[in-house]
């Protein structure tokens, strides 16, 4: 265990953003819909169904000038509850993307991005 991490209930661990990764919270009304128009771009993602909020993973300080309404940059304060690297089911937070091997990162432009367009009115009407 690392001193940036607690366990808790179910092998879950508490970590602290803002050493090895930031974190940005989205409904998930709005991060499904950012979630297929990133594909593959997308790293790891967290669903906790308690908060109905989806969790990406971006380098720390990428989300310095974060500005994407309805969303919340989870940074050097604080905390996230992080399942198992395979859990993906409930009940509890599990992933909707595991998590790869060498990296959990999302590049936060792309995702800024994919965000910005799943919330758009416009999302699959025809113009």
């Amino acid at each position: 265990m690392t001193p940036s991490s607690i366990h808790t209930i179910r092998d879950c661990r508490l970590e602290k953003a803002g050493r090895t990764w930031d974190a940005i919270r989205v409904p998930r009304s709005v991060g499904l819909s950012a979630l297929a128009i990133l594909g593959t771009r997308s790293g790891a993602v967290l669903e906790d169904p308690l908060s109905a909020a989806l969790y990406w993973f971006i380098p720390v300080g990428d989300a310095a000038a974060w500005d994407v309404a309805g969303t919340r940059v989870l940074a050097e304060d604080a905390h996230l509850v992080i399942p198992p690297v395979r859990r993906t089911q409930g009940p509890g937070p599990h992933w909707r993307v595991c998590p790869a091997d060498e990296t959990w990162m999302t590049e936060a432009a792309a995702l800024q991005a994919a965000l910005e367009d799943a919330a758009s009115p416009y999302r699959g009407a025809v113009r």
